[in-house]
């Protein structure tokens, strides 16, 4: 690339918006990722990398490198999320087909510690200013306004969709034929129900051959929605529904995830694993309070707890070369969720230098996934062993998600509780499951359907 890129950071009214960086959630290509109230939501796109294969982070992490080396930074604000930012998606799987990407914005807008600033990225040789940028902001977001409207109309028009039914047990071209909104239908993916808890099965009889520890499936449905898939909506209604997650949004990917596979701040990387899951549901009934039933079932679970110490030290282990110093929680907490309930721990390590710099982002990521919580352990049993029972590209779905700046710092989540728009009116939603010795098929399969949860509920389909 010939030119050179050149960024403006300046203030941005946080009191024009109340309601933080989901305000700015307002159009169906939005790139965002944001958490309560904060995080960074990108316009259009001045520049794109895709790569695929197993050597897709490096390939990306060069790239971004030398895109920024020369770049004319202009930053009055200076942190994390300032300057030159890319918003990024990896396919799970280097054996996956789905192209990995990075794709630089136009105009990104950020909201951190109660500041909030607008930042505008070009290639050409035009002036930068903030009158230029306030401009090209207005333009995005004015473009937007009806589509935002109607997107809305079309949603109350819709009207409740009312309770649906329980999901069948066993397989059948439609999993629920629900009173949908619209007429949307929902059917099976790659796999029947039935066909699905068979490969959970052959999965807990392979754990204990001994071959494995653990294994993650994931399966899929597909959901048709006559009015059309509209992301913005999505996008909002999950910020507002799972606060305590990291909405993304990048290419028509989109979710909230729980799981944050590392978070960079200068020197600082930090990690929130998950492995162990209740469906609040199951609390209907029971004596107590919620989450005393939620620490006795979760906490008190041998399996549970295996299957969570396993996710830790997947993770501890492939962080240490790359730290000087580490610590973990010694017991896990239990993250409410408005669908589940898990078991959760925080990790945080100091970086120390390899080949005499910090690593980076990507460069972290590379040596991470996939981690045995979406995955199994050891990765290249439990890989192969996924690529056999699943018959599904999972595409980007488990895969890294998030962004980077040129500073090194970046957030970088575990693409769950999501879906990708195929068309205006497809949408196929993941889900998955850690599989131990122990685990039972059907129990497996009402957890998906608790995982899916969240994407059903934010696209107008009672769960």
């Amino acid at each position: 690339m010939t030119s050179t890129l050149r960024t403006l950071t300046v203030p941005l009214d946080g009191e024009k918006f109340p309601g933080g960086l989901p305000a700015f959630l307002v159009r169906d290509d939005v790139l965002c990722w944001t958490r309560r109230e904060s995080g960074l939501a990108g316009f259009g796109q001045i520049a794109r990398f895709t790569a695929s294969g197993p050597e897709r982070f490096l390939e990306a992490d060069i790239w971004w490198r030398h895109l920024v080396l020369e770049a004319e930074i202009t930053d009055a604000i200076e942190l994390p999320g300032t300057g030159p930012v890319a918003f990024g998606s990896f396919a799970f799987s280097k054996t996956s087909a789905h192209e990995s990407r990075l794709i630089v914005p136009e105009i990104v807008v950020g909201v951190r510690d109660n500041q909030a600033w607008l930042t505008q990225l070009a290639l050409n040789d035009g002036l930068l200013t903030e009158e230029g940028a306030h401009a090209a902001l207005a333009r995005w977001l004015g473009m937007s306004f009806t589509s935002a409207e109607s997107t809305t109309a079309a949603a109350d028009s819709a009207g409740d969709p009312g309770q649906g039914t329980v999901p069948a047990k066993a397989g059948g071209a439609v999993v629920r034929p629900l009173p949908l909104a619209a007429g949307a239908t929902l059917h099976t993916g790659s796999l029947s129900e039935e066909a699905w808890m068979e490969a959970v099965a052959a999965g807990v009889a392979k754990i204990r051959t001994g071959a494995l520890e653990k294994l993650v499936l994931a399966r899929d449905v597909v959901a048709s929605i006559p009015t059309g898939v509209h992301a913005a909506t999505v996008l909002r209604e999950l910020a507002a529904r799972y606060r305590e997650c990291w909405t993304y949004g990048v290419d028509g990917l989109v979710g909230a995830t729980p799981e944050m596979l590392i978070q960079v701040e200068g020197r600082t990387a930090q990690a929130r694993v998950l492995a162990g899951t209740l469906d609040r549901r199951d609390a209907h009934g029971e004596d107590g309070l919620p989450m005393d039933y939620a620490t006795r079932v979760l906490a008190g679970s041998e399996k549970q707890r295996h299957e969570h110490e396993i996710a830790i030290q997947s993770l501890t282990s492939q962080l240490a070369p790359f730290s000087e110093a580490m610590n973990a929680h010694d017991e896990p907490f239990i993250l409410e969720l408005p669908n589940v309930w898990h078991l959760a721990s925080d990790v945080k390590a100091e970086l120390t230098e390899v080949e005499g710099h910090v690593p980076t982002c990507l460069a972290l990521i590379n040596a991470l996934h996939p981690t045995a919580a979406v995955c199994g352990t050891p990765t290249q049993v439990a890989g192969a062993l996924i690529r056999k029972l699943e018959h599904l590209d999972r595409g980007p779905y488990a895969g890294p998600v998030g962004w980077l700046d040129a500073a090194g710092n970046g957030e970088w989540g575990i693409a769950l509780r999501g879906a990708v728009i195929e068309a205006p009116d497809t949408v196929r939603l993941y889900a998955g499951c850690g599989i131990v010795d122990g685990s039972q098929p059907e129990t497996e399969l009402a957890e998906t359907w608790a995982k899916f949860r969240p994407m059903l509920e934010s696209l107008g389909i009672s769960s």
